[in-house]
């Protein structure tokens, strides 16, 4: 960035919608915390128990809904007050800001000569691409009301979206999101996996689902197949559709609810196969389960056409139906995939690529601001 006050150091701003657990999101926002030791963070809400302490290191700034003290099972009854509580922030200290956004903290409000760079994990579900979906689940009374919100949500995000220097997308899929949501080109950046954290070993007979229990992650799709074929599957997570999975689940079907990433990496490498029902944008877990040396099953839609191989480290299965999904396992043998394959496929997305690539992309925005900033003065200020 072009600086007018060359000799003092850039100050930066990491902003990420809510801290209260660790998901894919929060993986990446600690990732870019490291990259940018010295930058000041703030967020909506934070829970440094339900983030394990990983930020706990340095100061955090939250808005004024930390004061309700949201958790991560309550944290979405406040929908509607996340806008203002992103643009209380008082960014104007800051030369550079960079967002990771899956919903609102790419609306901060920044001064014009600070340069906000977006790294965006989808623009926000629940108002975008699964917006049919949300209002189909709101009750009779409820539902006009969800609309109006989620409609002056649109409003606000793209006008929000307009404001971003660069945007960053975390697959494919998500690039061709922000290009139709927002009219906005980007970048595509894979998110950072921790691939040195999982090896191959002895694998068992049960199948394995790790996600956080969302009814779009449609994990129903795995207990109603895996119930039709009384073969045993683990599901490991947590969240809100977790009690109406466990009434679904038939005797081969188990919970291992929220579990340490060492138990995490050890249930990967023991498994036959990671499930994986959902549309993702990207899926950190497939590529954590390819590093344990073991294939994916996944339907073929999102960022696992991009992580998964077919036939050399896993197979698809074309719709979200269970029938379709039993078929696909039945059919394929994942003992006959080779392990070394598998973590040979997933090199590509280590933590040292993330920093190296997201380090240029940013350093290229700066450059392209700074230029256009001594054109501009170039032209005004003329001896």
């Amino acid at each position: 960035m072009w600086d007018s006050h060359p000799h003092r150091p850039e100050r930066v701003a990491l902003v990420h919608d809510f801290l209260l657990d660790l998901r894919g999101a929060e993986r990446v926002f600690e990732v870019m915390c490291d990259l940018w030791p010295q930058a000041d963070v703030f967020t909506a809400v934070y829970d440094p128990v339900g983030t394990e302490g990983r930020f706990s290191h340095r100061p955090i700034n939250t808005s004024f809904l930390q004061r309700l003290k949201p958790t991560a099972r309550s944290f979405r009854s406040l929908l509607p007050a996340y806008p203002l509580a992103m643009e209380s922030f008082d960014l104007s200290a800051y030369d550079l800001v960079i967002s990771s956004s899956s919903a609102w903290s790419h609306l901060v409000l920044v001064d014009e000569p600070t340069i906000h760079v977006c790294y965006c994990h989808n623009p926000f579900r629940y108002a975008w691409n699964a917006r049919t979906e949300t209002l189909q689940r709101a009750s009779f009374y409820t539902r006009p009301a969800l609309g109006m919100v989620l409609s002056r949500w649109r409003q606000r995000d793209w006008i929000a979206a307009q404001r971003v220097d660069r945007y960053i997308a975390n697959s494919e899929t998500t690039r061709r999101r922000i290009g139709r949501y927002y009219s906005r080109d980007s970048a595509v950046v894979y998110p950072p996996v921790e691939i040195r954290r999982f090896a191959p070993g002895p694998v068992g007979d049960y199948y394995l689902v790790l996600s956080e229990l969302m009814p779009h992650k449609r994990i129903d799709v795995a207990v109603e197949a895996f119930n039709r074929l009384r073969r045993p599957l683990v599901i490991v997570g947590d969240g809100p559709d977790a009690r109406r999975l466990r009434r679904l689940a038939g005797p081969t079907v188990s919970f291992a609810g929220r579990v340490s990433d060492a138990r995490a990496a050890e249930l990967l490498s023991g498994c036959r196969a990671l499930v994986v029902t959902a549309t993702e944008e990207f899926g950190i877990a497939a590529v954590e389960a390819q590093a344990a040396g073991r294939p994916v099953i996944a339907l073929a839609e999102g960022g696992v056409w991009e992580t998964v191989v077919e036939g050399e480290t896993g197979t698809f299965y074309d719709v979200s139906d269970p029938d379709a999904l039993a078929g696909r396992v039945a059919a394929f043998d994942p003992l006959a995939i080779d392990p070394a394959a598998c973590v040979a496929n997933c090199e590509r997305f280590d933590v040292s690529r993330f920093m190296r690539e997201l380090s240029d992309v940013v350093a290229e925005t700066r450059e392209a601001a700074g230029g256009a900033a001594r054109a501009y003065q170039d032209s005004v200020f003329v001896p």
